[in-house]
This record gives C-alpha cells, sequence and structure tokens, in this order.
C-alpha cells in the first residue's frame, strides 16, 4: 500500500471532515478522502476560535460585575464599604485590576485548568494583602480517597482550605474535583478544525476549471505544453472582452463544467450545527458564536442561567475562605449586566417613588445623574395603610 493510500486509511475525520461512505454525497468522496486534508494530533479547546470566544466573553462579562461587601442585618441586606470591599473589588492582585484578576481566574476556569482554578491568598498580620491566581500548569490534585485531597502547588502541598478551589462540572468519582468542558467539547473542536482545513484546502485548490476543450491529442501540434498554448491563443483567448470564440467544428469540443463549490459539501451546514452545539455547551447565546441574532429575552436568560450561577458560585467559595464575620458574604452585582433599556428603569422606579419605595436621589443615580437631595420617601395622598381608609378627609369632613 503507498503511503498516500495509507494516509487515506487512517484519516478518521467526523462531521463535515468524514470520509465516503458515512453519509457524504459519492460525487465530493474524492475530495473529503484526500490525506492531505486530514488535521492531525490532538486539538485543544483554546486553539478554537469558537470555542476560545465562547469562553472568553463569559469571562469578560462576569469580570465587569462588581463584587459588593454585604452585611446580613435584621433589617435587611446592606452594602459595606471599607478597606476589605476595596481590596477585594478594585485591586485584588498587585499589576491587575479586579477586571483583568477574575478574567484571569475564569479563562483558567474554563479552559486551562479543566474546570479547576486555585487562587493563593496572602495574609500579613492578619489582614489581607493579595490574592494570587495560579497557572492552571503549575497546580495538580493529589486525592486522598474519595472525599479528601491535597492541593500541589509547584509540587509543595497545600491544604483545601488554605487555598481558594473554584471549580465547574463535578467530576463523577471525585467530587470535589472539577471536570470543565473538555469532554463535552473535544469533538466538536476537532468538527471545526477539519471544516476550517477542507475549506481553506478547497478554496487554495487549482483545479476548478469551469471549460474543458476537447482536442484531438494525437496531432502533433497540441500534443506539447507550448501547442495547446498556441491553441489557447489563437482560438480560445479573445482579442477584446466579450468576443465570441470561433474555433474549427471538426477539431474542438467545448464542454461547460459547473465547478464543486462549498455549497455542494454541505460544509456550511454542518460548522453551523457545530458552533449551536458549542453555544449550548458554553451556555452562551449562538449570535456570540456567529450563529443567530441578537435577542433580548435570549440574552437575559443567559444572564440569569449562565452568569448568575457561576456568580454565585466563585462568591460562595470566596465568602467560605475569606469572610470570618458570620453575617457578612460577597456577591457580585450581576443585575447590572441584565438588558433593561433606560425607559423601563425610570418607569419602574417612579412608580417605585409614588409608593415610597424610592426616593429622589435613588431614581437620578440609576439613570447616571448626580444626587440632589433628594432624599425624602414620599407618598401620594390616597396611598394610606387599610386601616385608616375610614379617616380619609372625603369621608369625614373638614373637622
Amino acid at each position: 500500500m503507498s503511503k498516500k493510500k495509507k494516509n487515506r486509511a487512517n484519516c478518521k475525520g467526523n462531521g463535515a471532515a468524514g470520509g465516503a461512505g458515512k453519509g457524504l454525497n459519492p460525487s465530493v468522496a474524492w475530495f473529503m478522502n484526500d490525506g492531505d486534508l486530514c488535521v492531525p494530533g490532538y486539538t485543544s479547546l483554546d486553539q478554537n476560535p469558537e470555542i476560545m470566544a465562547a469562553c472568553h466573553f463569559v469571562a469578560q462579562l462576569l469580570a465587569s460585575a462588581t463584587i459588593h461587601l454585604m452585611n446580613n442585618t435584621d433589617e435587611g441586606d446592606r452594602r459595606i464599604v471599607n478597606e476589605l470591599s476595596r481590596k477585594i473589588d478594585i485591586d485584588p492582585m498587585p499589576n491587575m485590576t479586579r477586571s483583568v484578576w477574575m478574567e484571569a481566574i475564569l479563562m483558567t476556569l474554563q479552559l486551562y485548568g479543566s474546570g479547576n482554578a486555585v487562587v493563593v491568598p496572602h495574609t500579613w498580620g492578619g489582614l489581607l494583602q493579595s490574592l494570587e491566581p495560579i497557572a492552571a500548569s503549575r497546580v495538580s490534585f493529589l486525592p486522598e480517597g474519595y472525599r479528601d485531597y491535597k492541593v500541589l502547588i509547584d509540587g509543595k502541598e497545600r491544604s483545601p482550605e488554605s487555598v481558594l478551589h473554584f471549580r465547574m462540572n463535578p467530576d463523577p468519582l471525585y467530587l470535589w474535583k472539577g471536570r470543565g468542558i473538555t469532554v463535552n467539547l473535544k469533538d466538536i473542536a476537532f468538527n471545526l478544525k477539519q471544516a476550517s482545513a477542507t475549506e481553506k484546502a478547497f478554496m487554495s485548490s487549482e483545479y476548478k476549471p469551469s471549460i474543458i476543450v476537447k482536442i484531438d491529442s494525437m496531432t502533433d501540434e497540441f500534443s506539447s505544453p507550448e501547442g495547446r498554448q498556441k491553441l489557447l491563443d489563437s482560438y480560445v483567448k479573445p482579442a477584446r472582452t466579450g468576443e465570441p470564440w470561433l474555433i474549427p467544428a471538426e477539431q474542438f469540443d467545448v464542454v461547460q463544467v459547473k465547478p464543486l463549490t462549498l455549497a455542494d459539501l454541505a460544509i456550511s451546514d454542518t460548522v453551523e450545527l457545530d458552533k449551536r452545539t458549542v453555544a449550548a455547551v458554553t451556555g452562551v447565546p449562538s449570535w456570540v458564536v456567529g450563529v443567530g441574532s441578537y435577542n433580548k429575552d435570549e440574552w437575559n436568560t443567559f444572564i440569569n442561567t449562565r452568569i448568575m450561577p457561576l456568580a454565585k458560585n466563585i462568591a460562595a467559595e470566596m465568602t467560605r475562605k475569606l469572610i470570618d464575620n458570620p453575617r457578612w458574604y460577597l456577591s457580585f452585582n450581576v443585575w447590572s449586566l441584565m438588558d433593561f433599556d433606560l425607559k423601563t428603569v425610570s418607569d419602574v422606579l417612579l412608580a417605585g417613588s409614588d409608593r415610597g419605595f424610592v426616593n429622589g436621589d435613588e431614581w437620578r443615580d440609576r439613570v447616571h445623574l448626580d444626587p440632589a437631595g433628594l432624599d425624602e420617601f414620599r407618598v401620594l395622598e390616597n396611598y394610606i395603610p387599610a386601616d385608616m381608609a375610614g379617616q380619609q378627609s372625603k369621608l369625614v369632613g373638614n373637622t
């Protein structure tokens, strides 16, 4: 067996990159079986543009949400502004803003760490100094039975309680360990990479003639490349654009051929299906990976079902490991990411102000205006407690 035939036999493509005999049109099997189009080796998720875009989109979005330090009081939850809240929300790590710091953690959690991200808190005198995110290549986990484990950073053991260990998609055996999205997307990543290689090879191919001219090859004049070029210059190549051809009928036969296109290979349909699968597994709207268009309801569903659970997971780990006060906790301001237009926000707050739920400065803050000293809660005259309904002046008179 020749080397090229071996390559063809060993090509194990999927979807648009599969070989003949797997449900593809036999007329395009010659193209799909070419061993030169097979993508060799393992395709990591961070090498795929669609998967990378989806994960980076989630990381950037959640990194833009502020982190609030909250106090659970008997009168309700109130935000606390102190040095601890500033450390976590403004400068958790030297040479990093909160946004860059959180984006690095989330990219490690989703891609590089296969569902695990480790952050080491550094303290001095009992005060938090920095929160150092650790690269996935420096971290490994050592199971101790099924319930316990050790975290190895640069080969040195650490207790899980001494670090922040964020995880995604728990492992079915070691429940304390994340598994990420690697298993779900590895085949899709290969399909998309193979489709890209197939499209690139097809577009750069020189064998796509639209006209075939049959000639008598036994004629000495046309048996050499120079002779065939002379034929084209004499009969086929026109002197002026659009000028008709004049050829001897007994010597030439011209046949028009429709070249094979990407539509014939059904690559676009397969790629779109794979992109929608990437969007479904990563939890992002399909337009993020280049399929479909923006939809407001889909966006708000994405925030509620993908971003908010991820934010609560990270905030819970940080609260458990960093906060000693049992009434304090950390929370992401995920509501700021919802798609609410300014008119809707204004109408909701104005309706609340009529009932004394919102004051004027709270309304001004949500529409991005400076405070104006409107801190009184006002109500309309007819909004009174139910037990005072009979004491209205219009019923008892002006006495």
